[in-house]
């Protein structure tokens, strides 16, 4: 029934396995792969014929974690996977990111790849297992694709480069790196460091490329045995209308592209663009089809700007491939925010506005490996109006969350810990204007909102995109890329950190791949572009102020003993509700005995921790206390003094003088000041009054007691003399 082909390698100490032909056999290419126990299946489906009326590749990748994969059932009220987490768009995009350069231009049928998490034995990382199962499954399907793709994440554990760290090791590590290409070359790089240097990251990019190149080798192996035959690729003969569009546009398109400012150059673009329309595909002189011709143009876009850098060394917009456009950085534009900033680039703009929260903030993440709590929360937004067009709006779409969790990885290494600043923090970055690198804007205004609400950075952090003209064997590297350089260019390289090292890259190919060298000069390149954006920041803000907005709310941490947590709360909650109804305060509890309280009002504070103590914690002898007379009787007064605490402050305590009658000193609900004395044999509390000066609260007894010592060495002195 199955005719089943496996290859087994022995991947950084787990056993990895590839095997097609006995699951999904109806879809153009399937593999079932496992590394250790965990299980991921990945299959490819594409379309017999092309999509009509597209000029553009139509692939989706969807990634899915299924809850049994790790012996769970789903959070939330139906408890069935619904929409892509945040994590599955992610994953989704770093399958996608590496293998759509490697399908031939000119290819147009749709074609979906859907890879499913079937066991996840929470050591090792599913994400790496399914960008490697794409590629086989891809490699056998017979469908174009220059391939094979190998992936490999890398760590630095103990100043160590690591190769496929286990999750657990992941925890320590100083760096999480993933990495894909092909056998010669880098195609896609995403990463997350504490402030390693350009070397390493260099380092740990090459050490991923060479870790991953036995498992190309057993997709080679496995497509030997496996691979359907090849489709036939039918290639268009452009010759003819390359002719006739350079004929017509060539000459004005050069013009149009000395044109420095945005809309002016797209609208000269655009004149060009509807003349050899005019010329070509309109009409009774209508010689060649629309969209032929609408993609030729578009290569004939790419090769003016391209060759003019190559050969002039300028942009478009008339700079040097280093030059980094003006920058103008404002901190604390919204007055009701708890942080904002206003970071402009040229013409890109970010404005971002920070807010502090408390533990109830905390985001409740469902993943694999359990749910957890995530205080810092970054969301990228990028309204149409950003490049003046229409569009729909509504939830946040793959290329936003995509941007969103680069920013976050960019900025997260430098945040406090919680214990240094017990706040949840919530980034928004509403991207105002776009034409290039709207993610790095995000960064360097991430900075600077957390800066100016008092969030104390470890150090300011910014970003910059890098892009790639290659011809040949003559490239040029350029800083700071515009929309239309990224768009007709052969490299988008996001490089974010501080003036001491990398925090955040991103590299996206969409050629078949870079070198070492180029990356290099890109590293280097991108270091330059770090530090001038960072000095140009540092005229609006150079560190975090030194107090939180007026608006944020404060959070005072105290600790309790854990036998005492039961307490606080009270039976289902009464008691805490009580403390929150009556100070205004929110209050946290954590199972260590760690208690936030937090609010905008300090006096609201200062309640709610005066009553979690006298709860949570015991009156100290000799120490005087507030406390409100609840009974009084023949022999004295009940007074609750500490929280639920009453104890008794007998007549002959009442005052310094003889007292009759209790009522003559104190009635119920007045408020007193009493000393604790002690505890009696059955373990009665005791308390004082009349050693206390009730107006101020003074201990008498204490104070007459240093009168008499000071008298005492006074009159010793005296008589020494």
């Amino acid at each position: 029934m199955f005719e089943i082909h496996r290859e087994h390698l022995d991947w950084a100490g787990r056993k990895l396995t590839l095997e097609t032909g006995r699951i999904a056999r109806q879809a153009d290419g399937a593999v079932f792969a496992s590394w250790g126990e965990t299980t991921v299946l990945a299959t490819v489906v594409s379309a017999k014929t092309p999509r009509p009326g597209v000029d553009f590749f139509p692939l989706t990748v969807d990634y899915q974690e299924k809850a049994f994969a790790a012996g769970r059932i789903p959070g939330g009220y139906f408890k069935r996977e619904g929409r892509p987490s945040e994590r599955e768009t992610l994953v989704s995009r770093l399958i996608d990111r590496p293998i759509r350069p490697l399908f031939p231009d000119g290819y147009r049928n749709d074609t979906q790849v859907i890879v499913t998490v079937l066991s996840h034995d929470l050591e090792n990382d599913p994400d790496i297992l399914a960008i490697v199962a794409t590629s086989a499954a891809l490699t056998l399907s017979g469908v174009p694709f220059m391939g094979p793709v190998g992936a490999a994440r890398v760590g630095m554990i103990n100043g160590q480069l690591k190769l496929n760290p286990t999750i657990e090791e992941m925890k320590t590590s100083e760096l999480d790196l993933v990495v894909a290409g092909t056998g010669d070359a880098v195609l896609m790089v995403e990463s997350e460091a504490k402030e390693l240097s350009e070397e390493t990251m260099l380092d740990a990019v090459m050490t991923g490329h060479r870790g991953f190149q036995p498992v190309i080798d057993a997709i080679i192996r496995l497509a030997e045995k496996a691979a359907k035959e090849p489709r036939d690729l039918v290639s268009v003969d452009k010759s003819e209308v390359e002719k006739a569009v350079a004929a017509v546009a060539e000459a004005d398109l050069r013009e149009a592209y000395k044109i420095t400012a945005k809309a002016e150059r797209y609208k000269a673009v655009d004149a060009v663009k509807a003349k050899v329309a005019a010329a070509l595909t309109e009409g009774e002189a209508a010689k060649f089809d629309k969209q032929l011709v609408g993609e030729v143009f578009h290569d004939l876009q790419a090769k003016v700007v391209r060759w003019n850098i190559l050969d002039t060394g300028v942009r478009i917009d008339g700079r040097d491939v280093k030059t980094v456009r003006p920058i103008l950085a404002q901190v604390g534009i919204l007055p009701r925010t708890h942080g904002s900033a206003l970071f402009t680039r040229g013409e890109t703009q970010g404005l971002v506005v920070a807010t502090l929260g408390t533990g109830e903030d905390e985001q409740f993440v469902d993943a694999l490996e359990g749910t957890y709590k995530e205080r810092f929360l970054l969301h990228y937004n990028f309204p149409p109006y950003s490049v003046g067009e229409t569009g729909r709006v509504g939830s946040p779409k793959r290329r936003e969350i995509g941007h969103g969790k680069l920013a976050w990885r960019a900025i997260r290494p430098m945040l406090p810990t919680q214990a240094e600043f017990p706040y949840t923090i919530r980034l928004v970055s509403e991207i105002t204007e776009s034409n290039g690198s709207s993610s790095m804007a995000t960064v360097c205004g991430s900075s600077l909102a957390l800066m100016d609400a008092g969030v104390p950075l470890k150090r300011p952090t910014a970003g910059i995109a890098m892009g790639l003209i290659l011809e040949g064997d003559r490239f040029a590297v350029l800083s700071d890329i515009l929309g239309d350089e990224d768009h007709l260019g052969d490299m988008d390289f996001k490089v974010a950190g501080t003036e001491y090292g990398v925090t955040s890259l991103q590299m996206d190919i969409k050629i078949a791949g870079i070198t070492e060298e180029i990356m290099k000069v890109a590293l280097a390149q991108a270091k330059g572009g770090r530090l001038h954006i960072l000095g140009e920041m540092s005229k609006a803000l150079t560190g975090a102020r030194a107090e939180l907005g007026e608006f944020a709310p404060r959070i005072e941490t105290l600790k309790i003993p854990t036998d005492k947590i039961r307490e606080v709360i009270g039976t289902g909650g009464k008691v805490i509700r009580e403390i929150v109804e009556k100070t205004g305060a929110k209050v946290n509890i954590e199972d260590d005995g760690t208690v936030k309280v937090a609010s905008s009002d300090g006096n609201s504070i200062k309640a709610a921790i005066a009553w979690i103590k006298s709860i949570a914690s015991d009156p100290e002898v000799g120490m005087i206390y507030d406390g409100t007379v609840v009974k009084t009787t023949d022999f004295g007064a009940f007074v609750n003094f500490f929280g639920a605490k009453d104890g008794l402050v007998h007549i002959s305590q009442l005052a310094k003088a003889r007292v009759a009658k209790t009522t003559d000193v104190v009635k119920e609900g007045d408020k007193v000041k009493v000393k604790l004395l002690g505890f009696d044999d059955r373990g009665k509390v005791r308390l004082s009054m009349r050693v206390v000066d009730q107006q101020t609260g003074e201990d008498i007894e204490a104070k007459e007691k240093a009168e008499a010592k000071a008298a005492a060495e006074a009159q010793q002195q005296q008589g020494g003399e």
